[in-house]
């Protein structure tokens, strides 16, 4: 399916995430009903209770991108990992001190990136990646990635992410690959 509209991508702080809400969860709902994730209402409603608080911390940013008529097709989101983080203590495999070195600016966690399904195949996640990232001061990003989405995987392995790991995201949840970017140091 081809969309000769031009899309736009936003990047928004937390309070302008919020706002957006309702374009966040259409996206993650629909997305994430799909195979391998199947999840329910209730998930959803668990995941945007999370988003509510995400979207409070200091460095959160997001990335919405829409039709010319404001129909959302796709987002992303995340925030800088805290010194507490429990991110690296999920790994089936514990890794190095230092790769668990935090301290709220070092990794910036992508939480969220999702197309909707008749938007993908077009640049959109890619668009969407970058404008979360753009001006990011972090050294390095990680997520987590389903194995079996493996246009996601594709995806992030083209943009230079490497596996690090695998983790259960959450208490029952699948394997998934835990993946990090180093970030080029703008020069000081």
């Amino acid at each position: 399916m081809s969309h000769p509209d031009p899309l736009t991508v936003a990047r928004l702080d937390g309070p302008a995430a919020e706002e957006a809400e309702g374009d966040f969860t259409l996206v993650y709902a629909e997305v994430f009903a799909e195979p391998p994730y199947c999840e329910t209402e209730d998930d959803v409603v668990a995941t945007f209770r999370r988003f509510r608080s995400q979207t409070r911390k200091r460095a959160f940013r997001a990335a919405l991108a829409r039709t010319p008529d404001g129909t959302p097709v796709g987002m992303a989101y995340g925030c800088p990992l805290g010194p507490k983080t429990g991110w690296w203590d999920s790994l089936t495999e514990p890794v190095s001190d230092e790769m668990r070195r935090e301290d709220g600016h070092r990794t910036f966690g992508l939480m969220e990136l999702a197309v909707r399904l008749p938007w993908r195949g077009h640049g959109i996640a890619r668009r969407l990646h970058e404008a979360l990232l753009h001006g990011i001061e972090a050294e390095r990003v990680v997520l987590n990635v389903h194995p079996v989405n493996e246009a996601a995987g594709a995806a992030y392995r083209s943009w230079g992410y490497r596996k690090v790991g695998d983790a259960r995201p959450w208490a029952g949840a699948d394997l998934h690959d835990v993946l990090v970017l180093g970030l080029p140091h703008p020069p000081t």
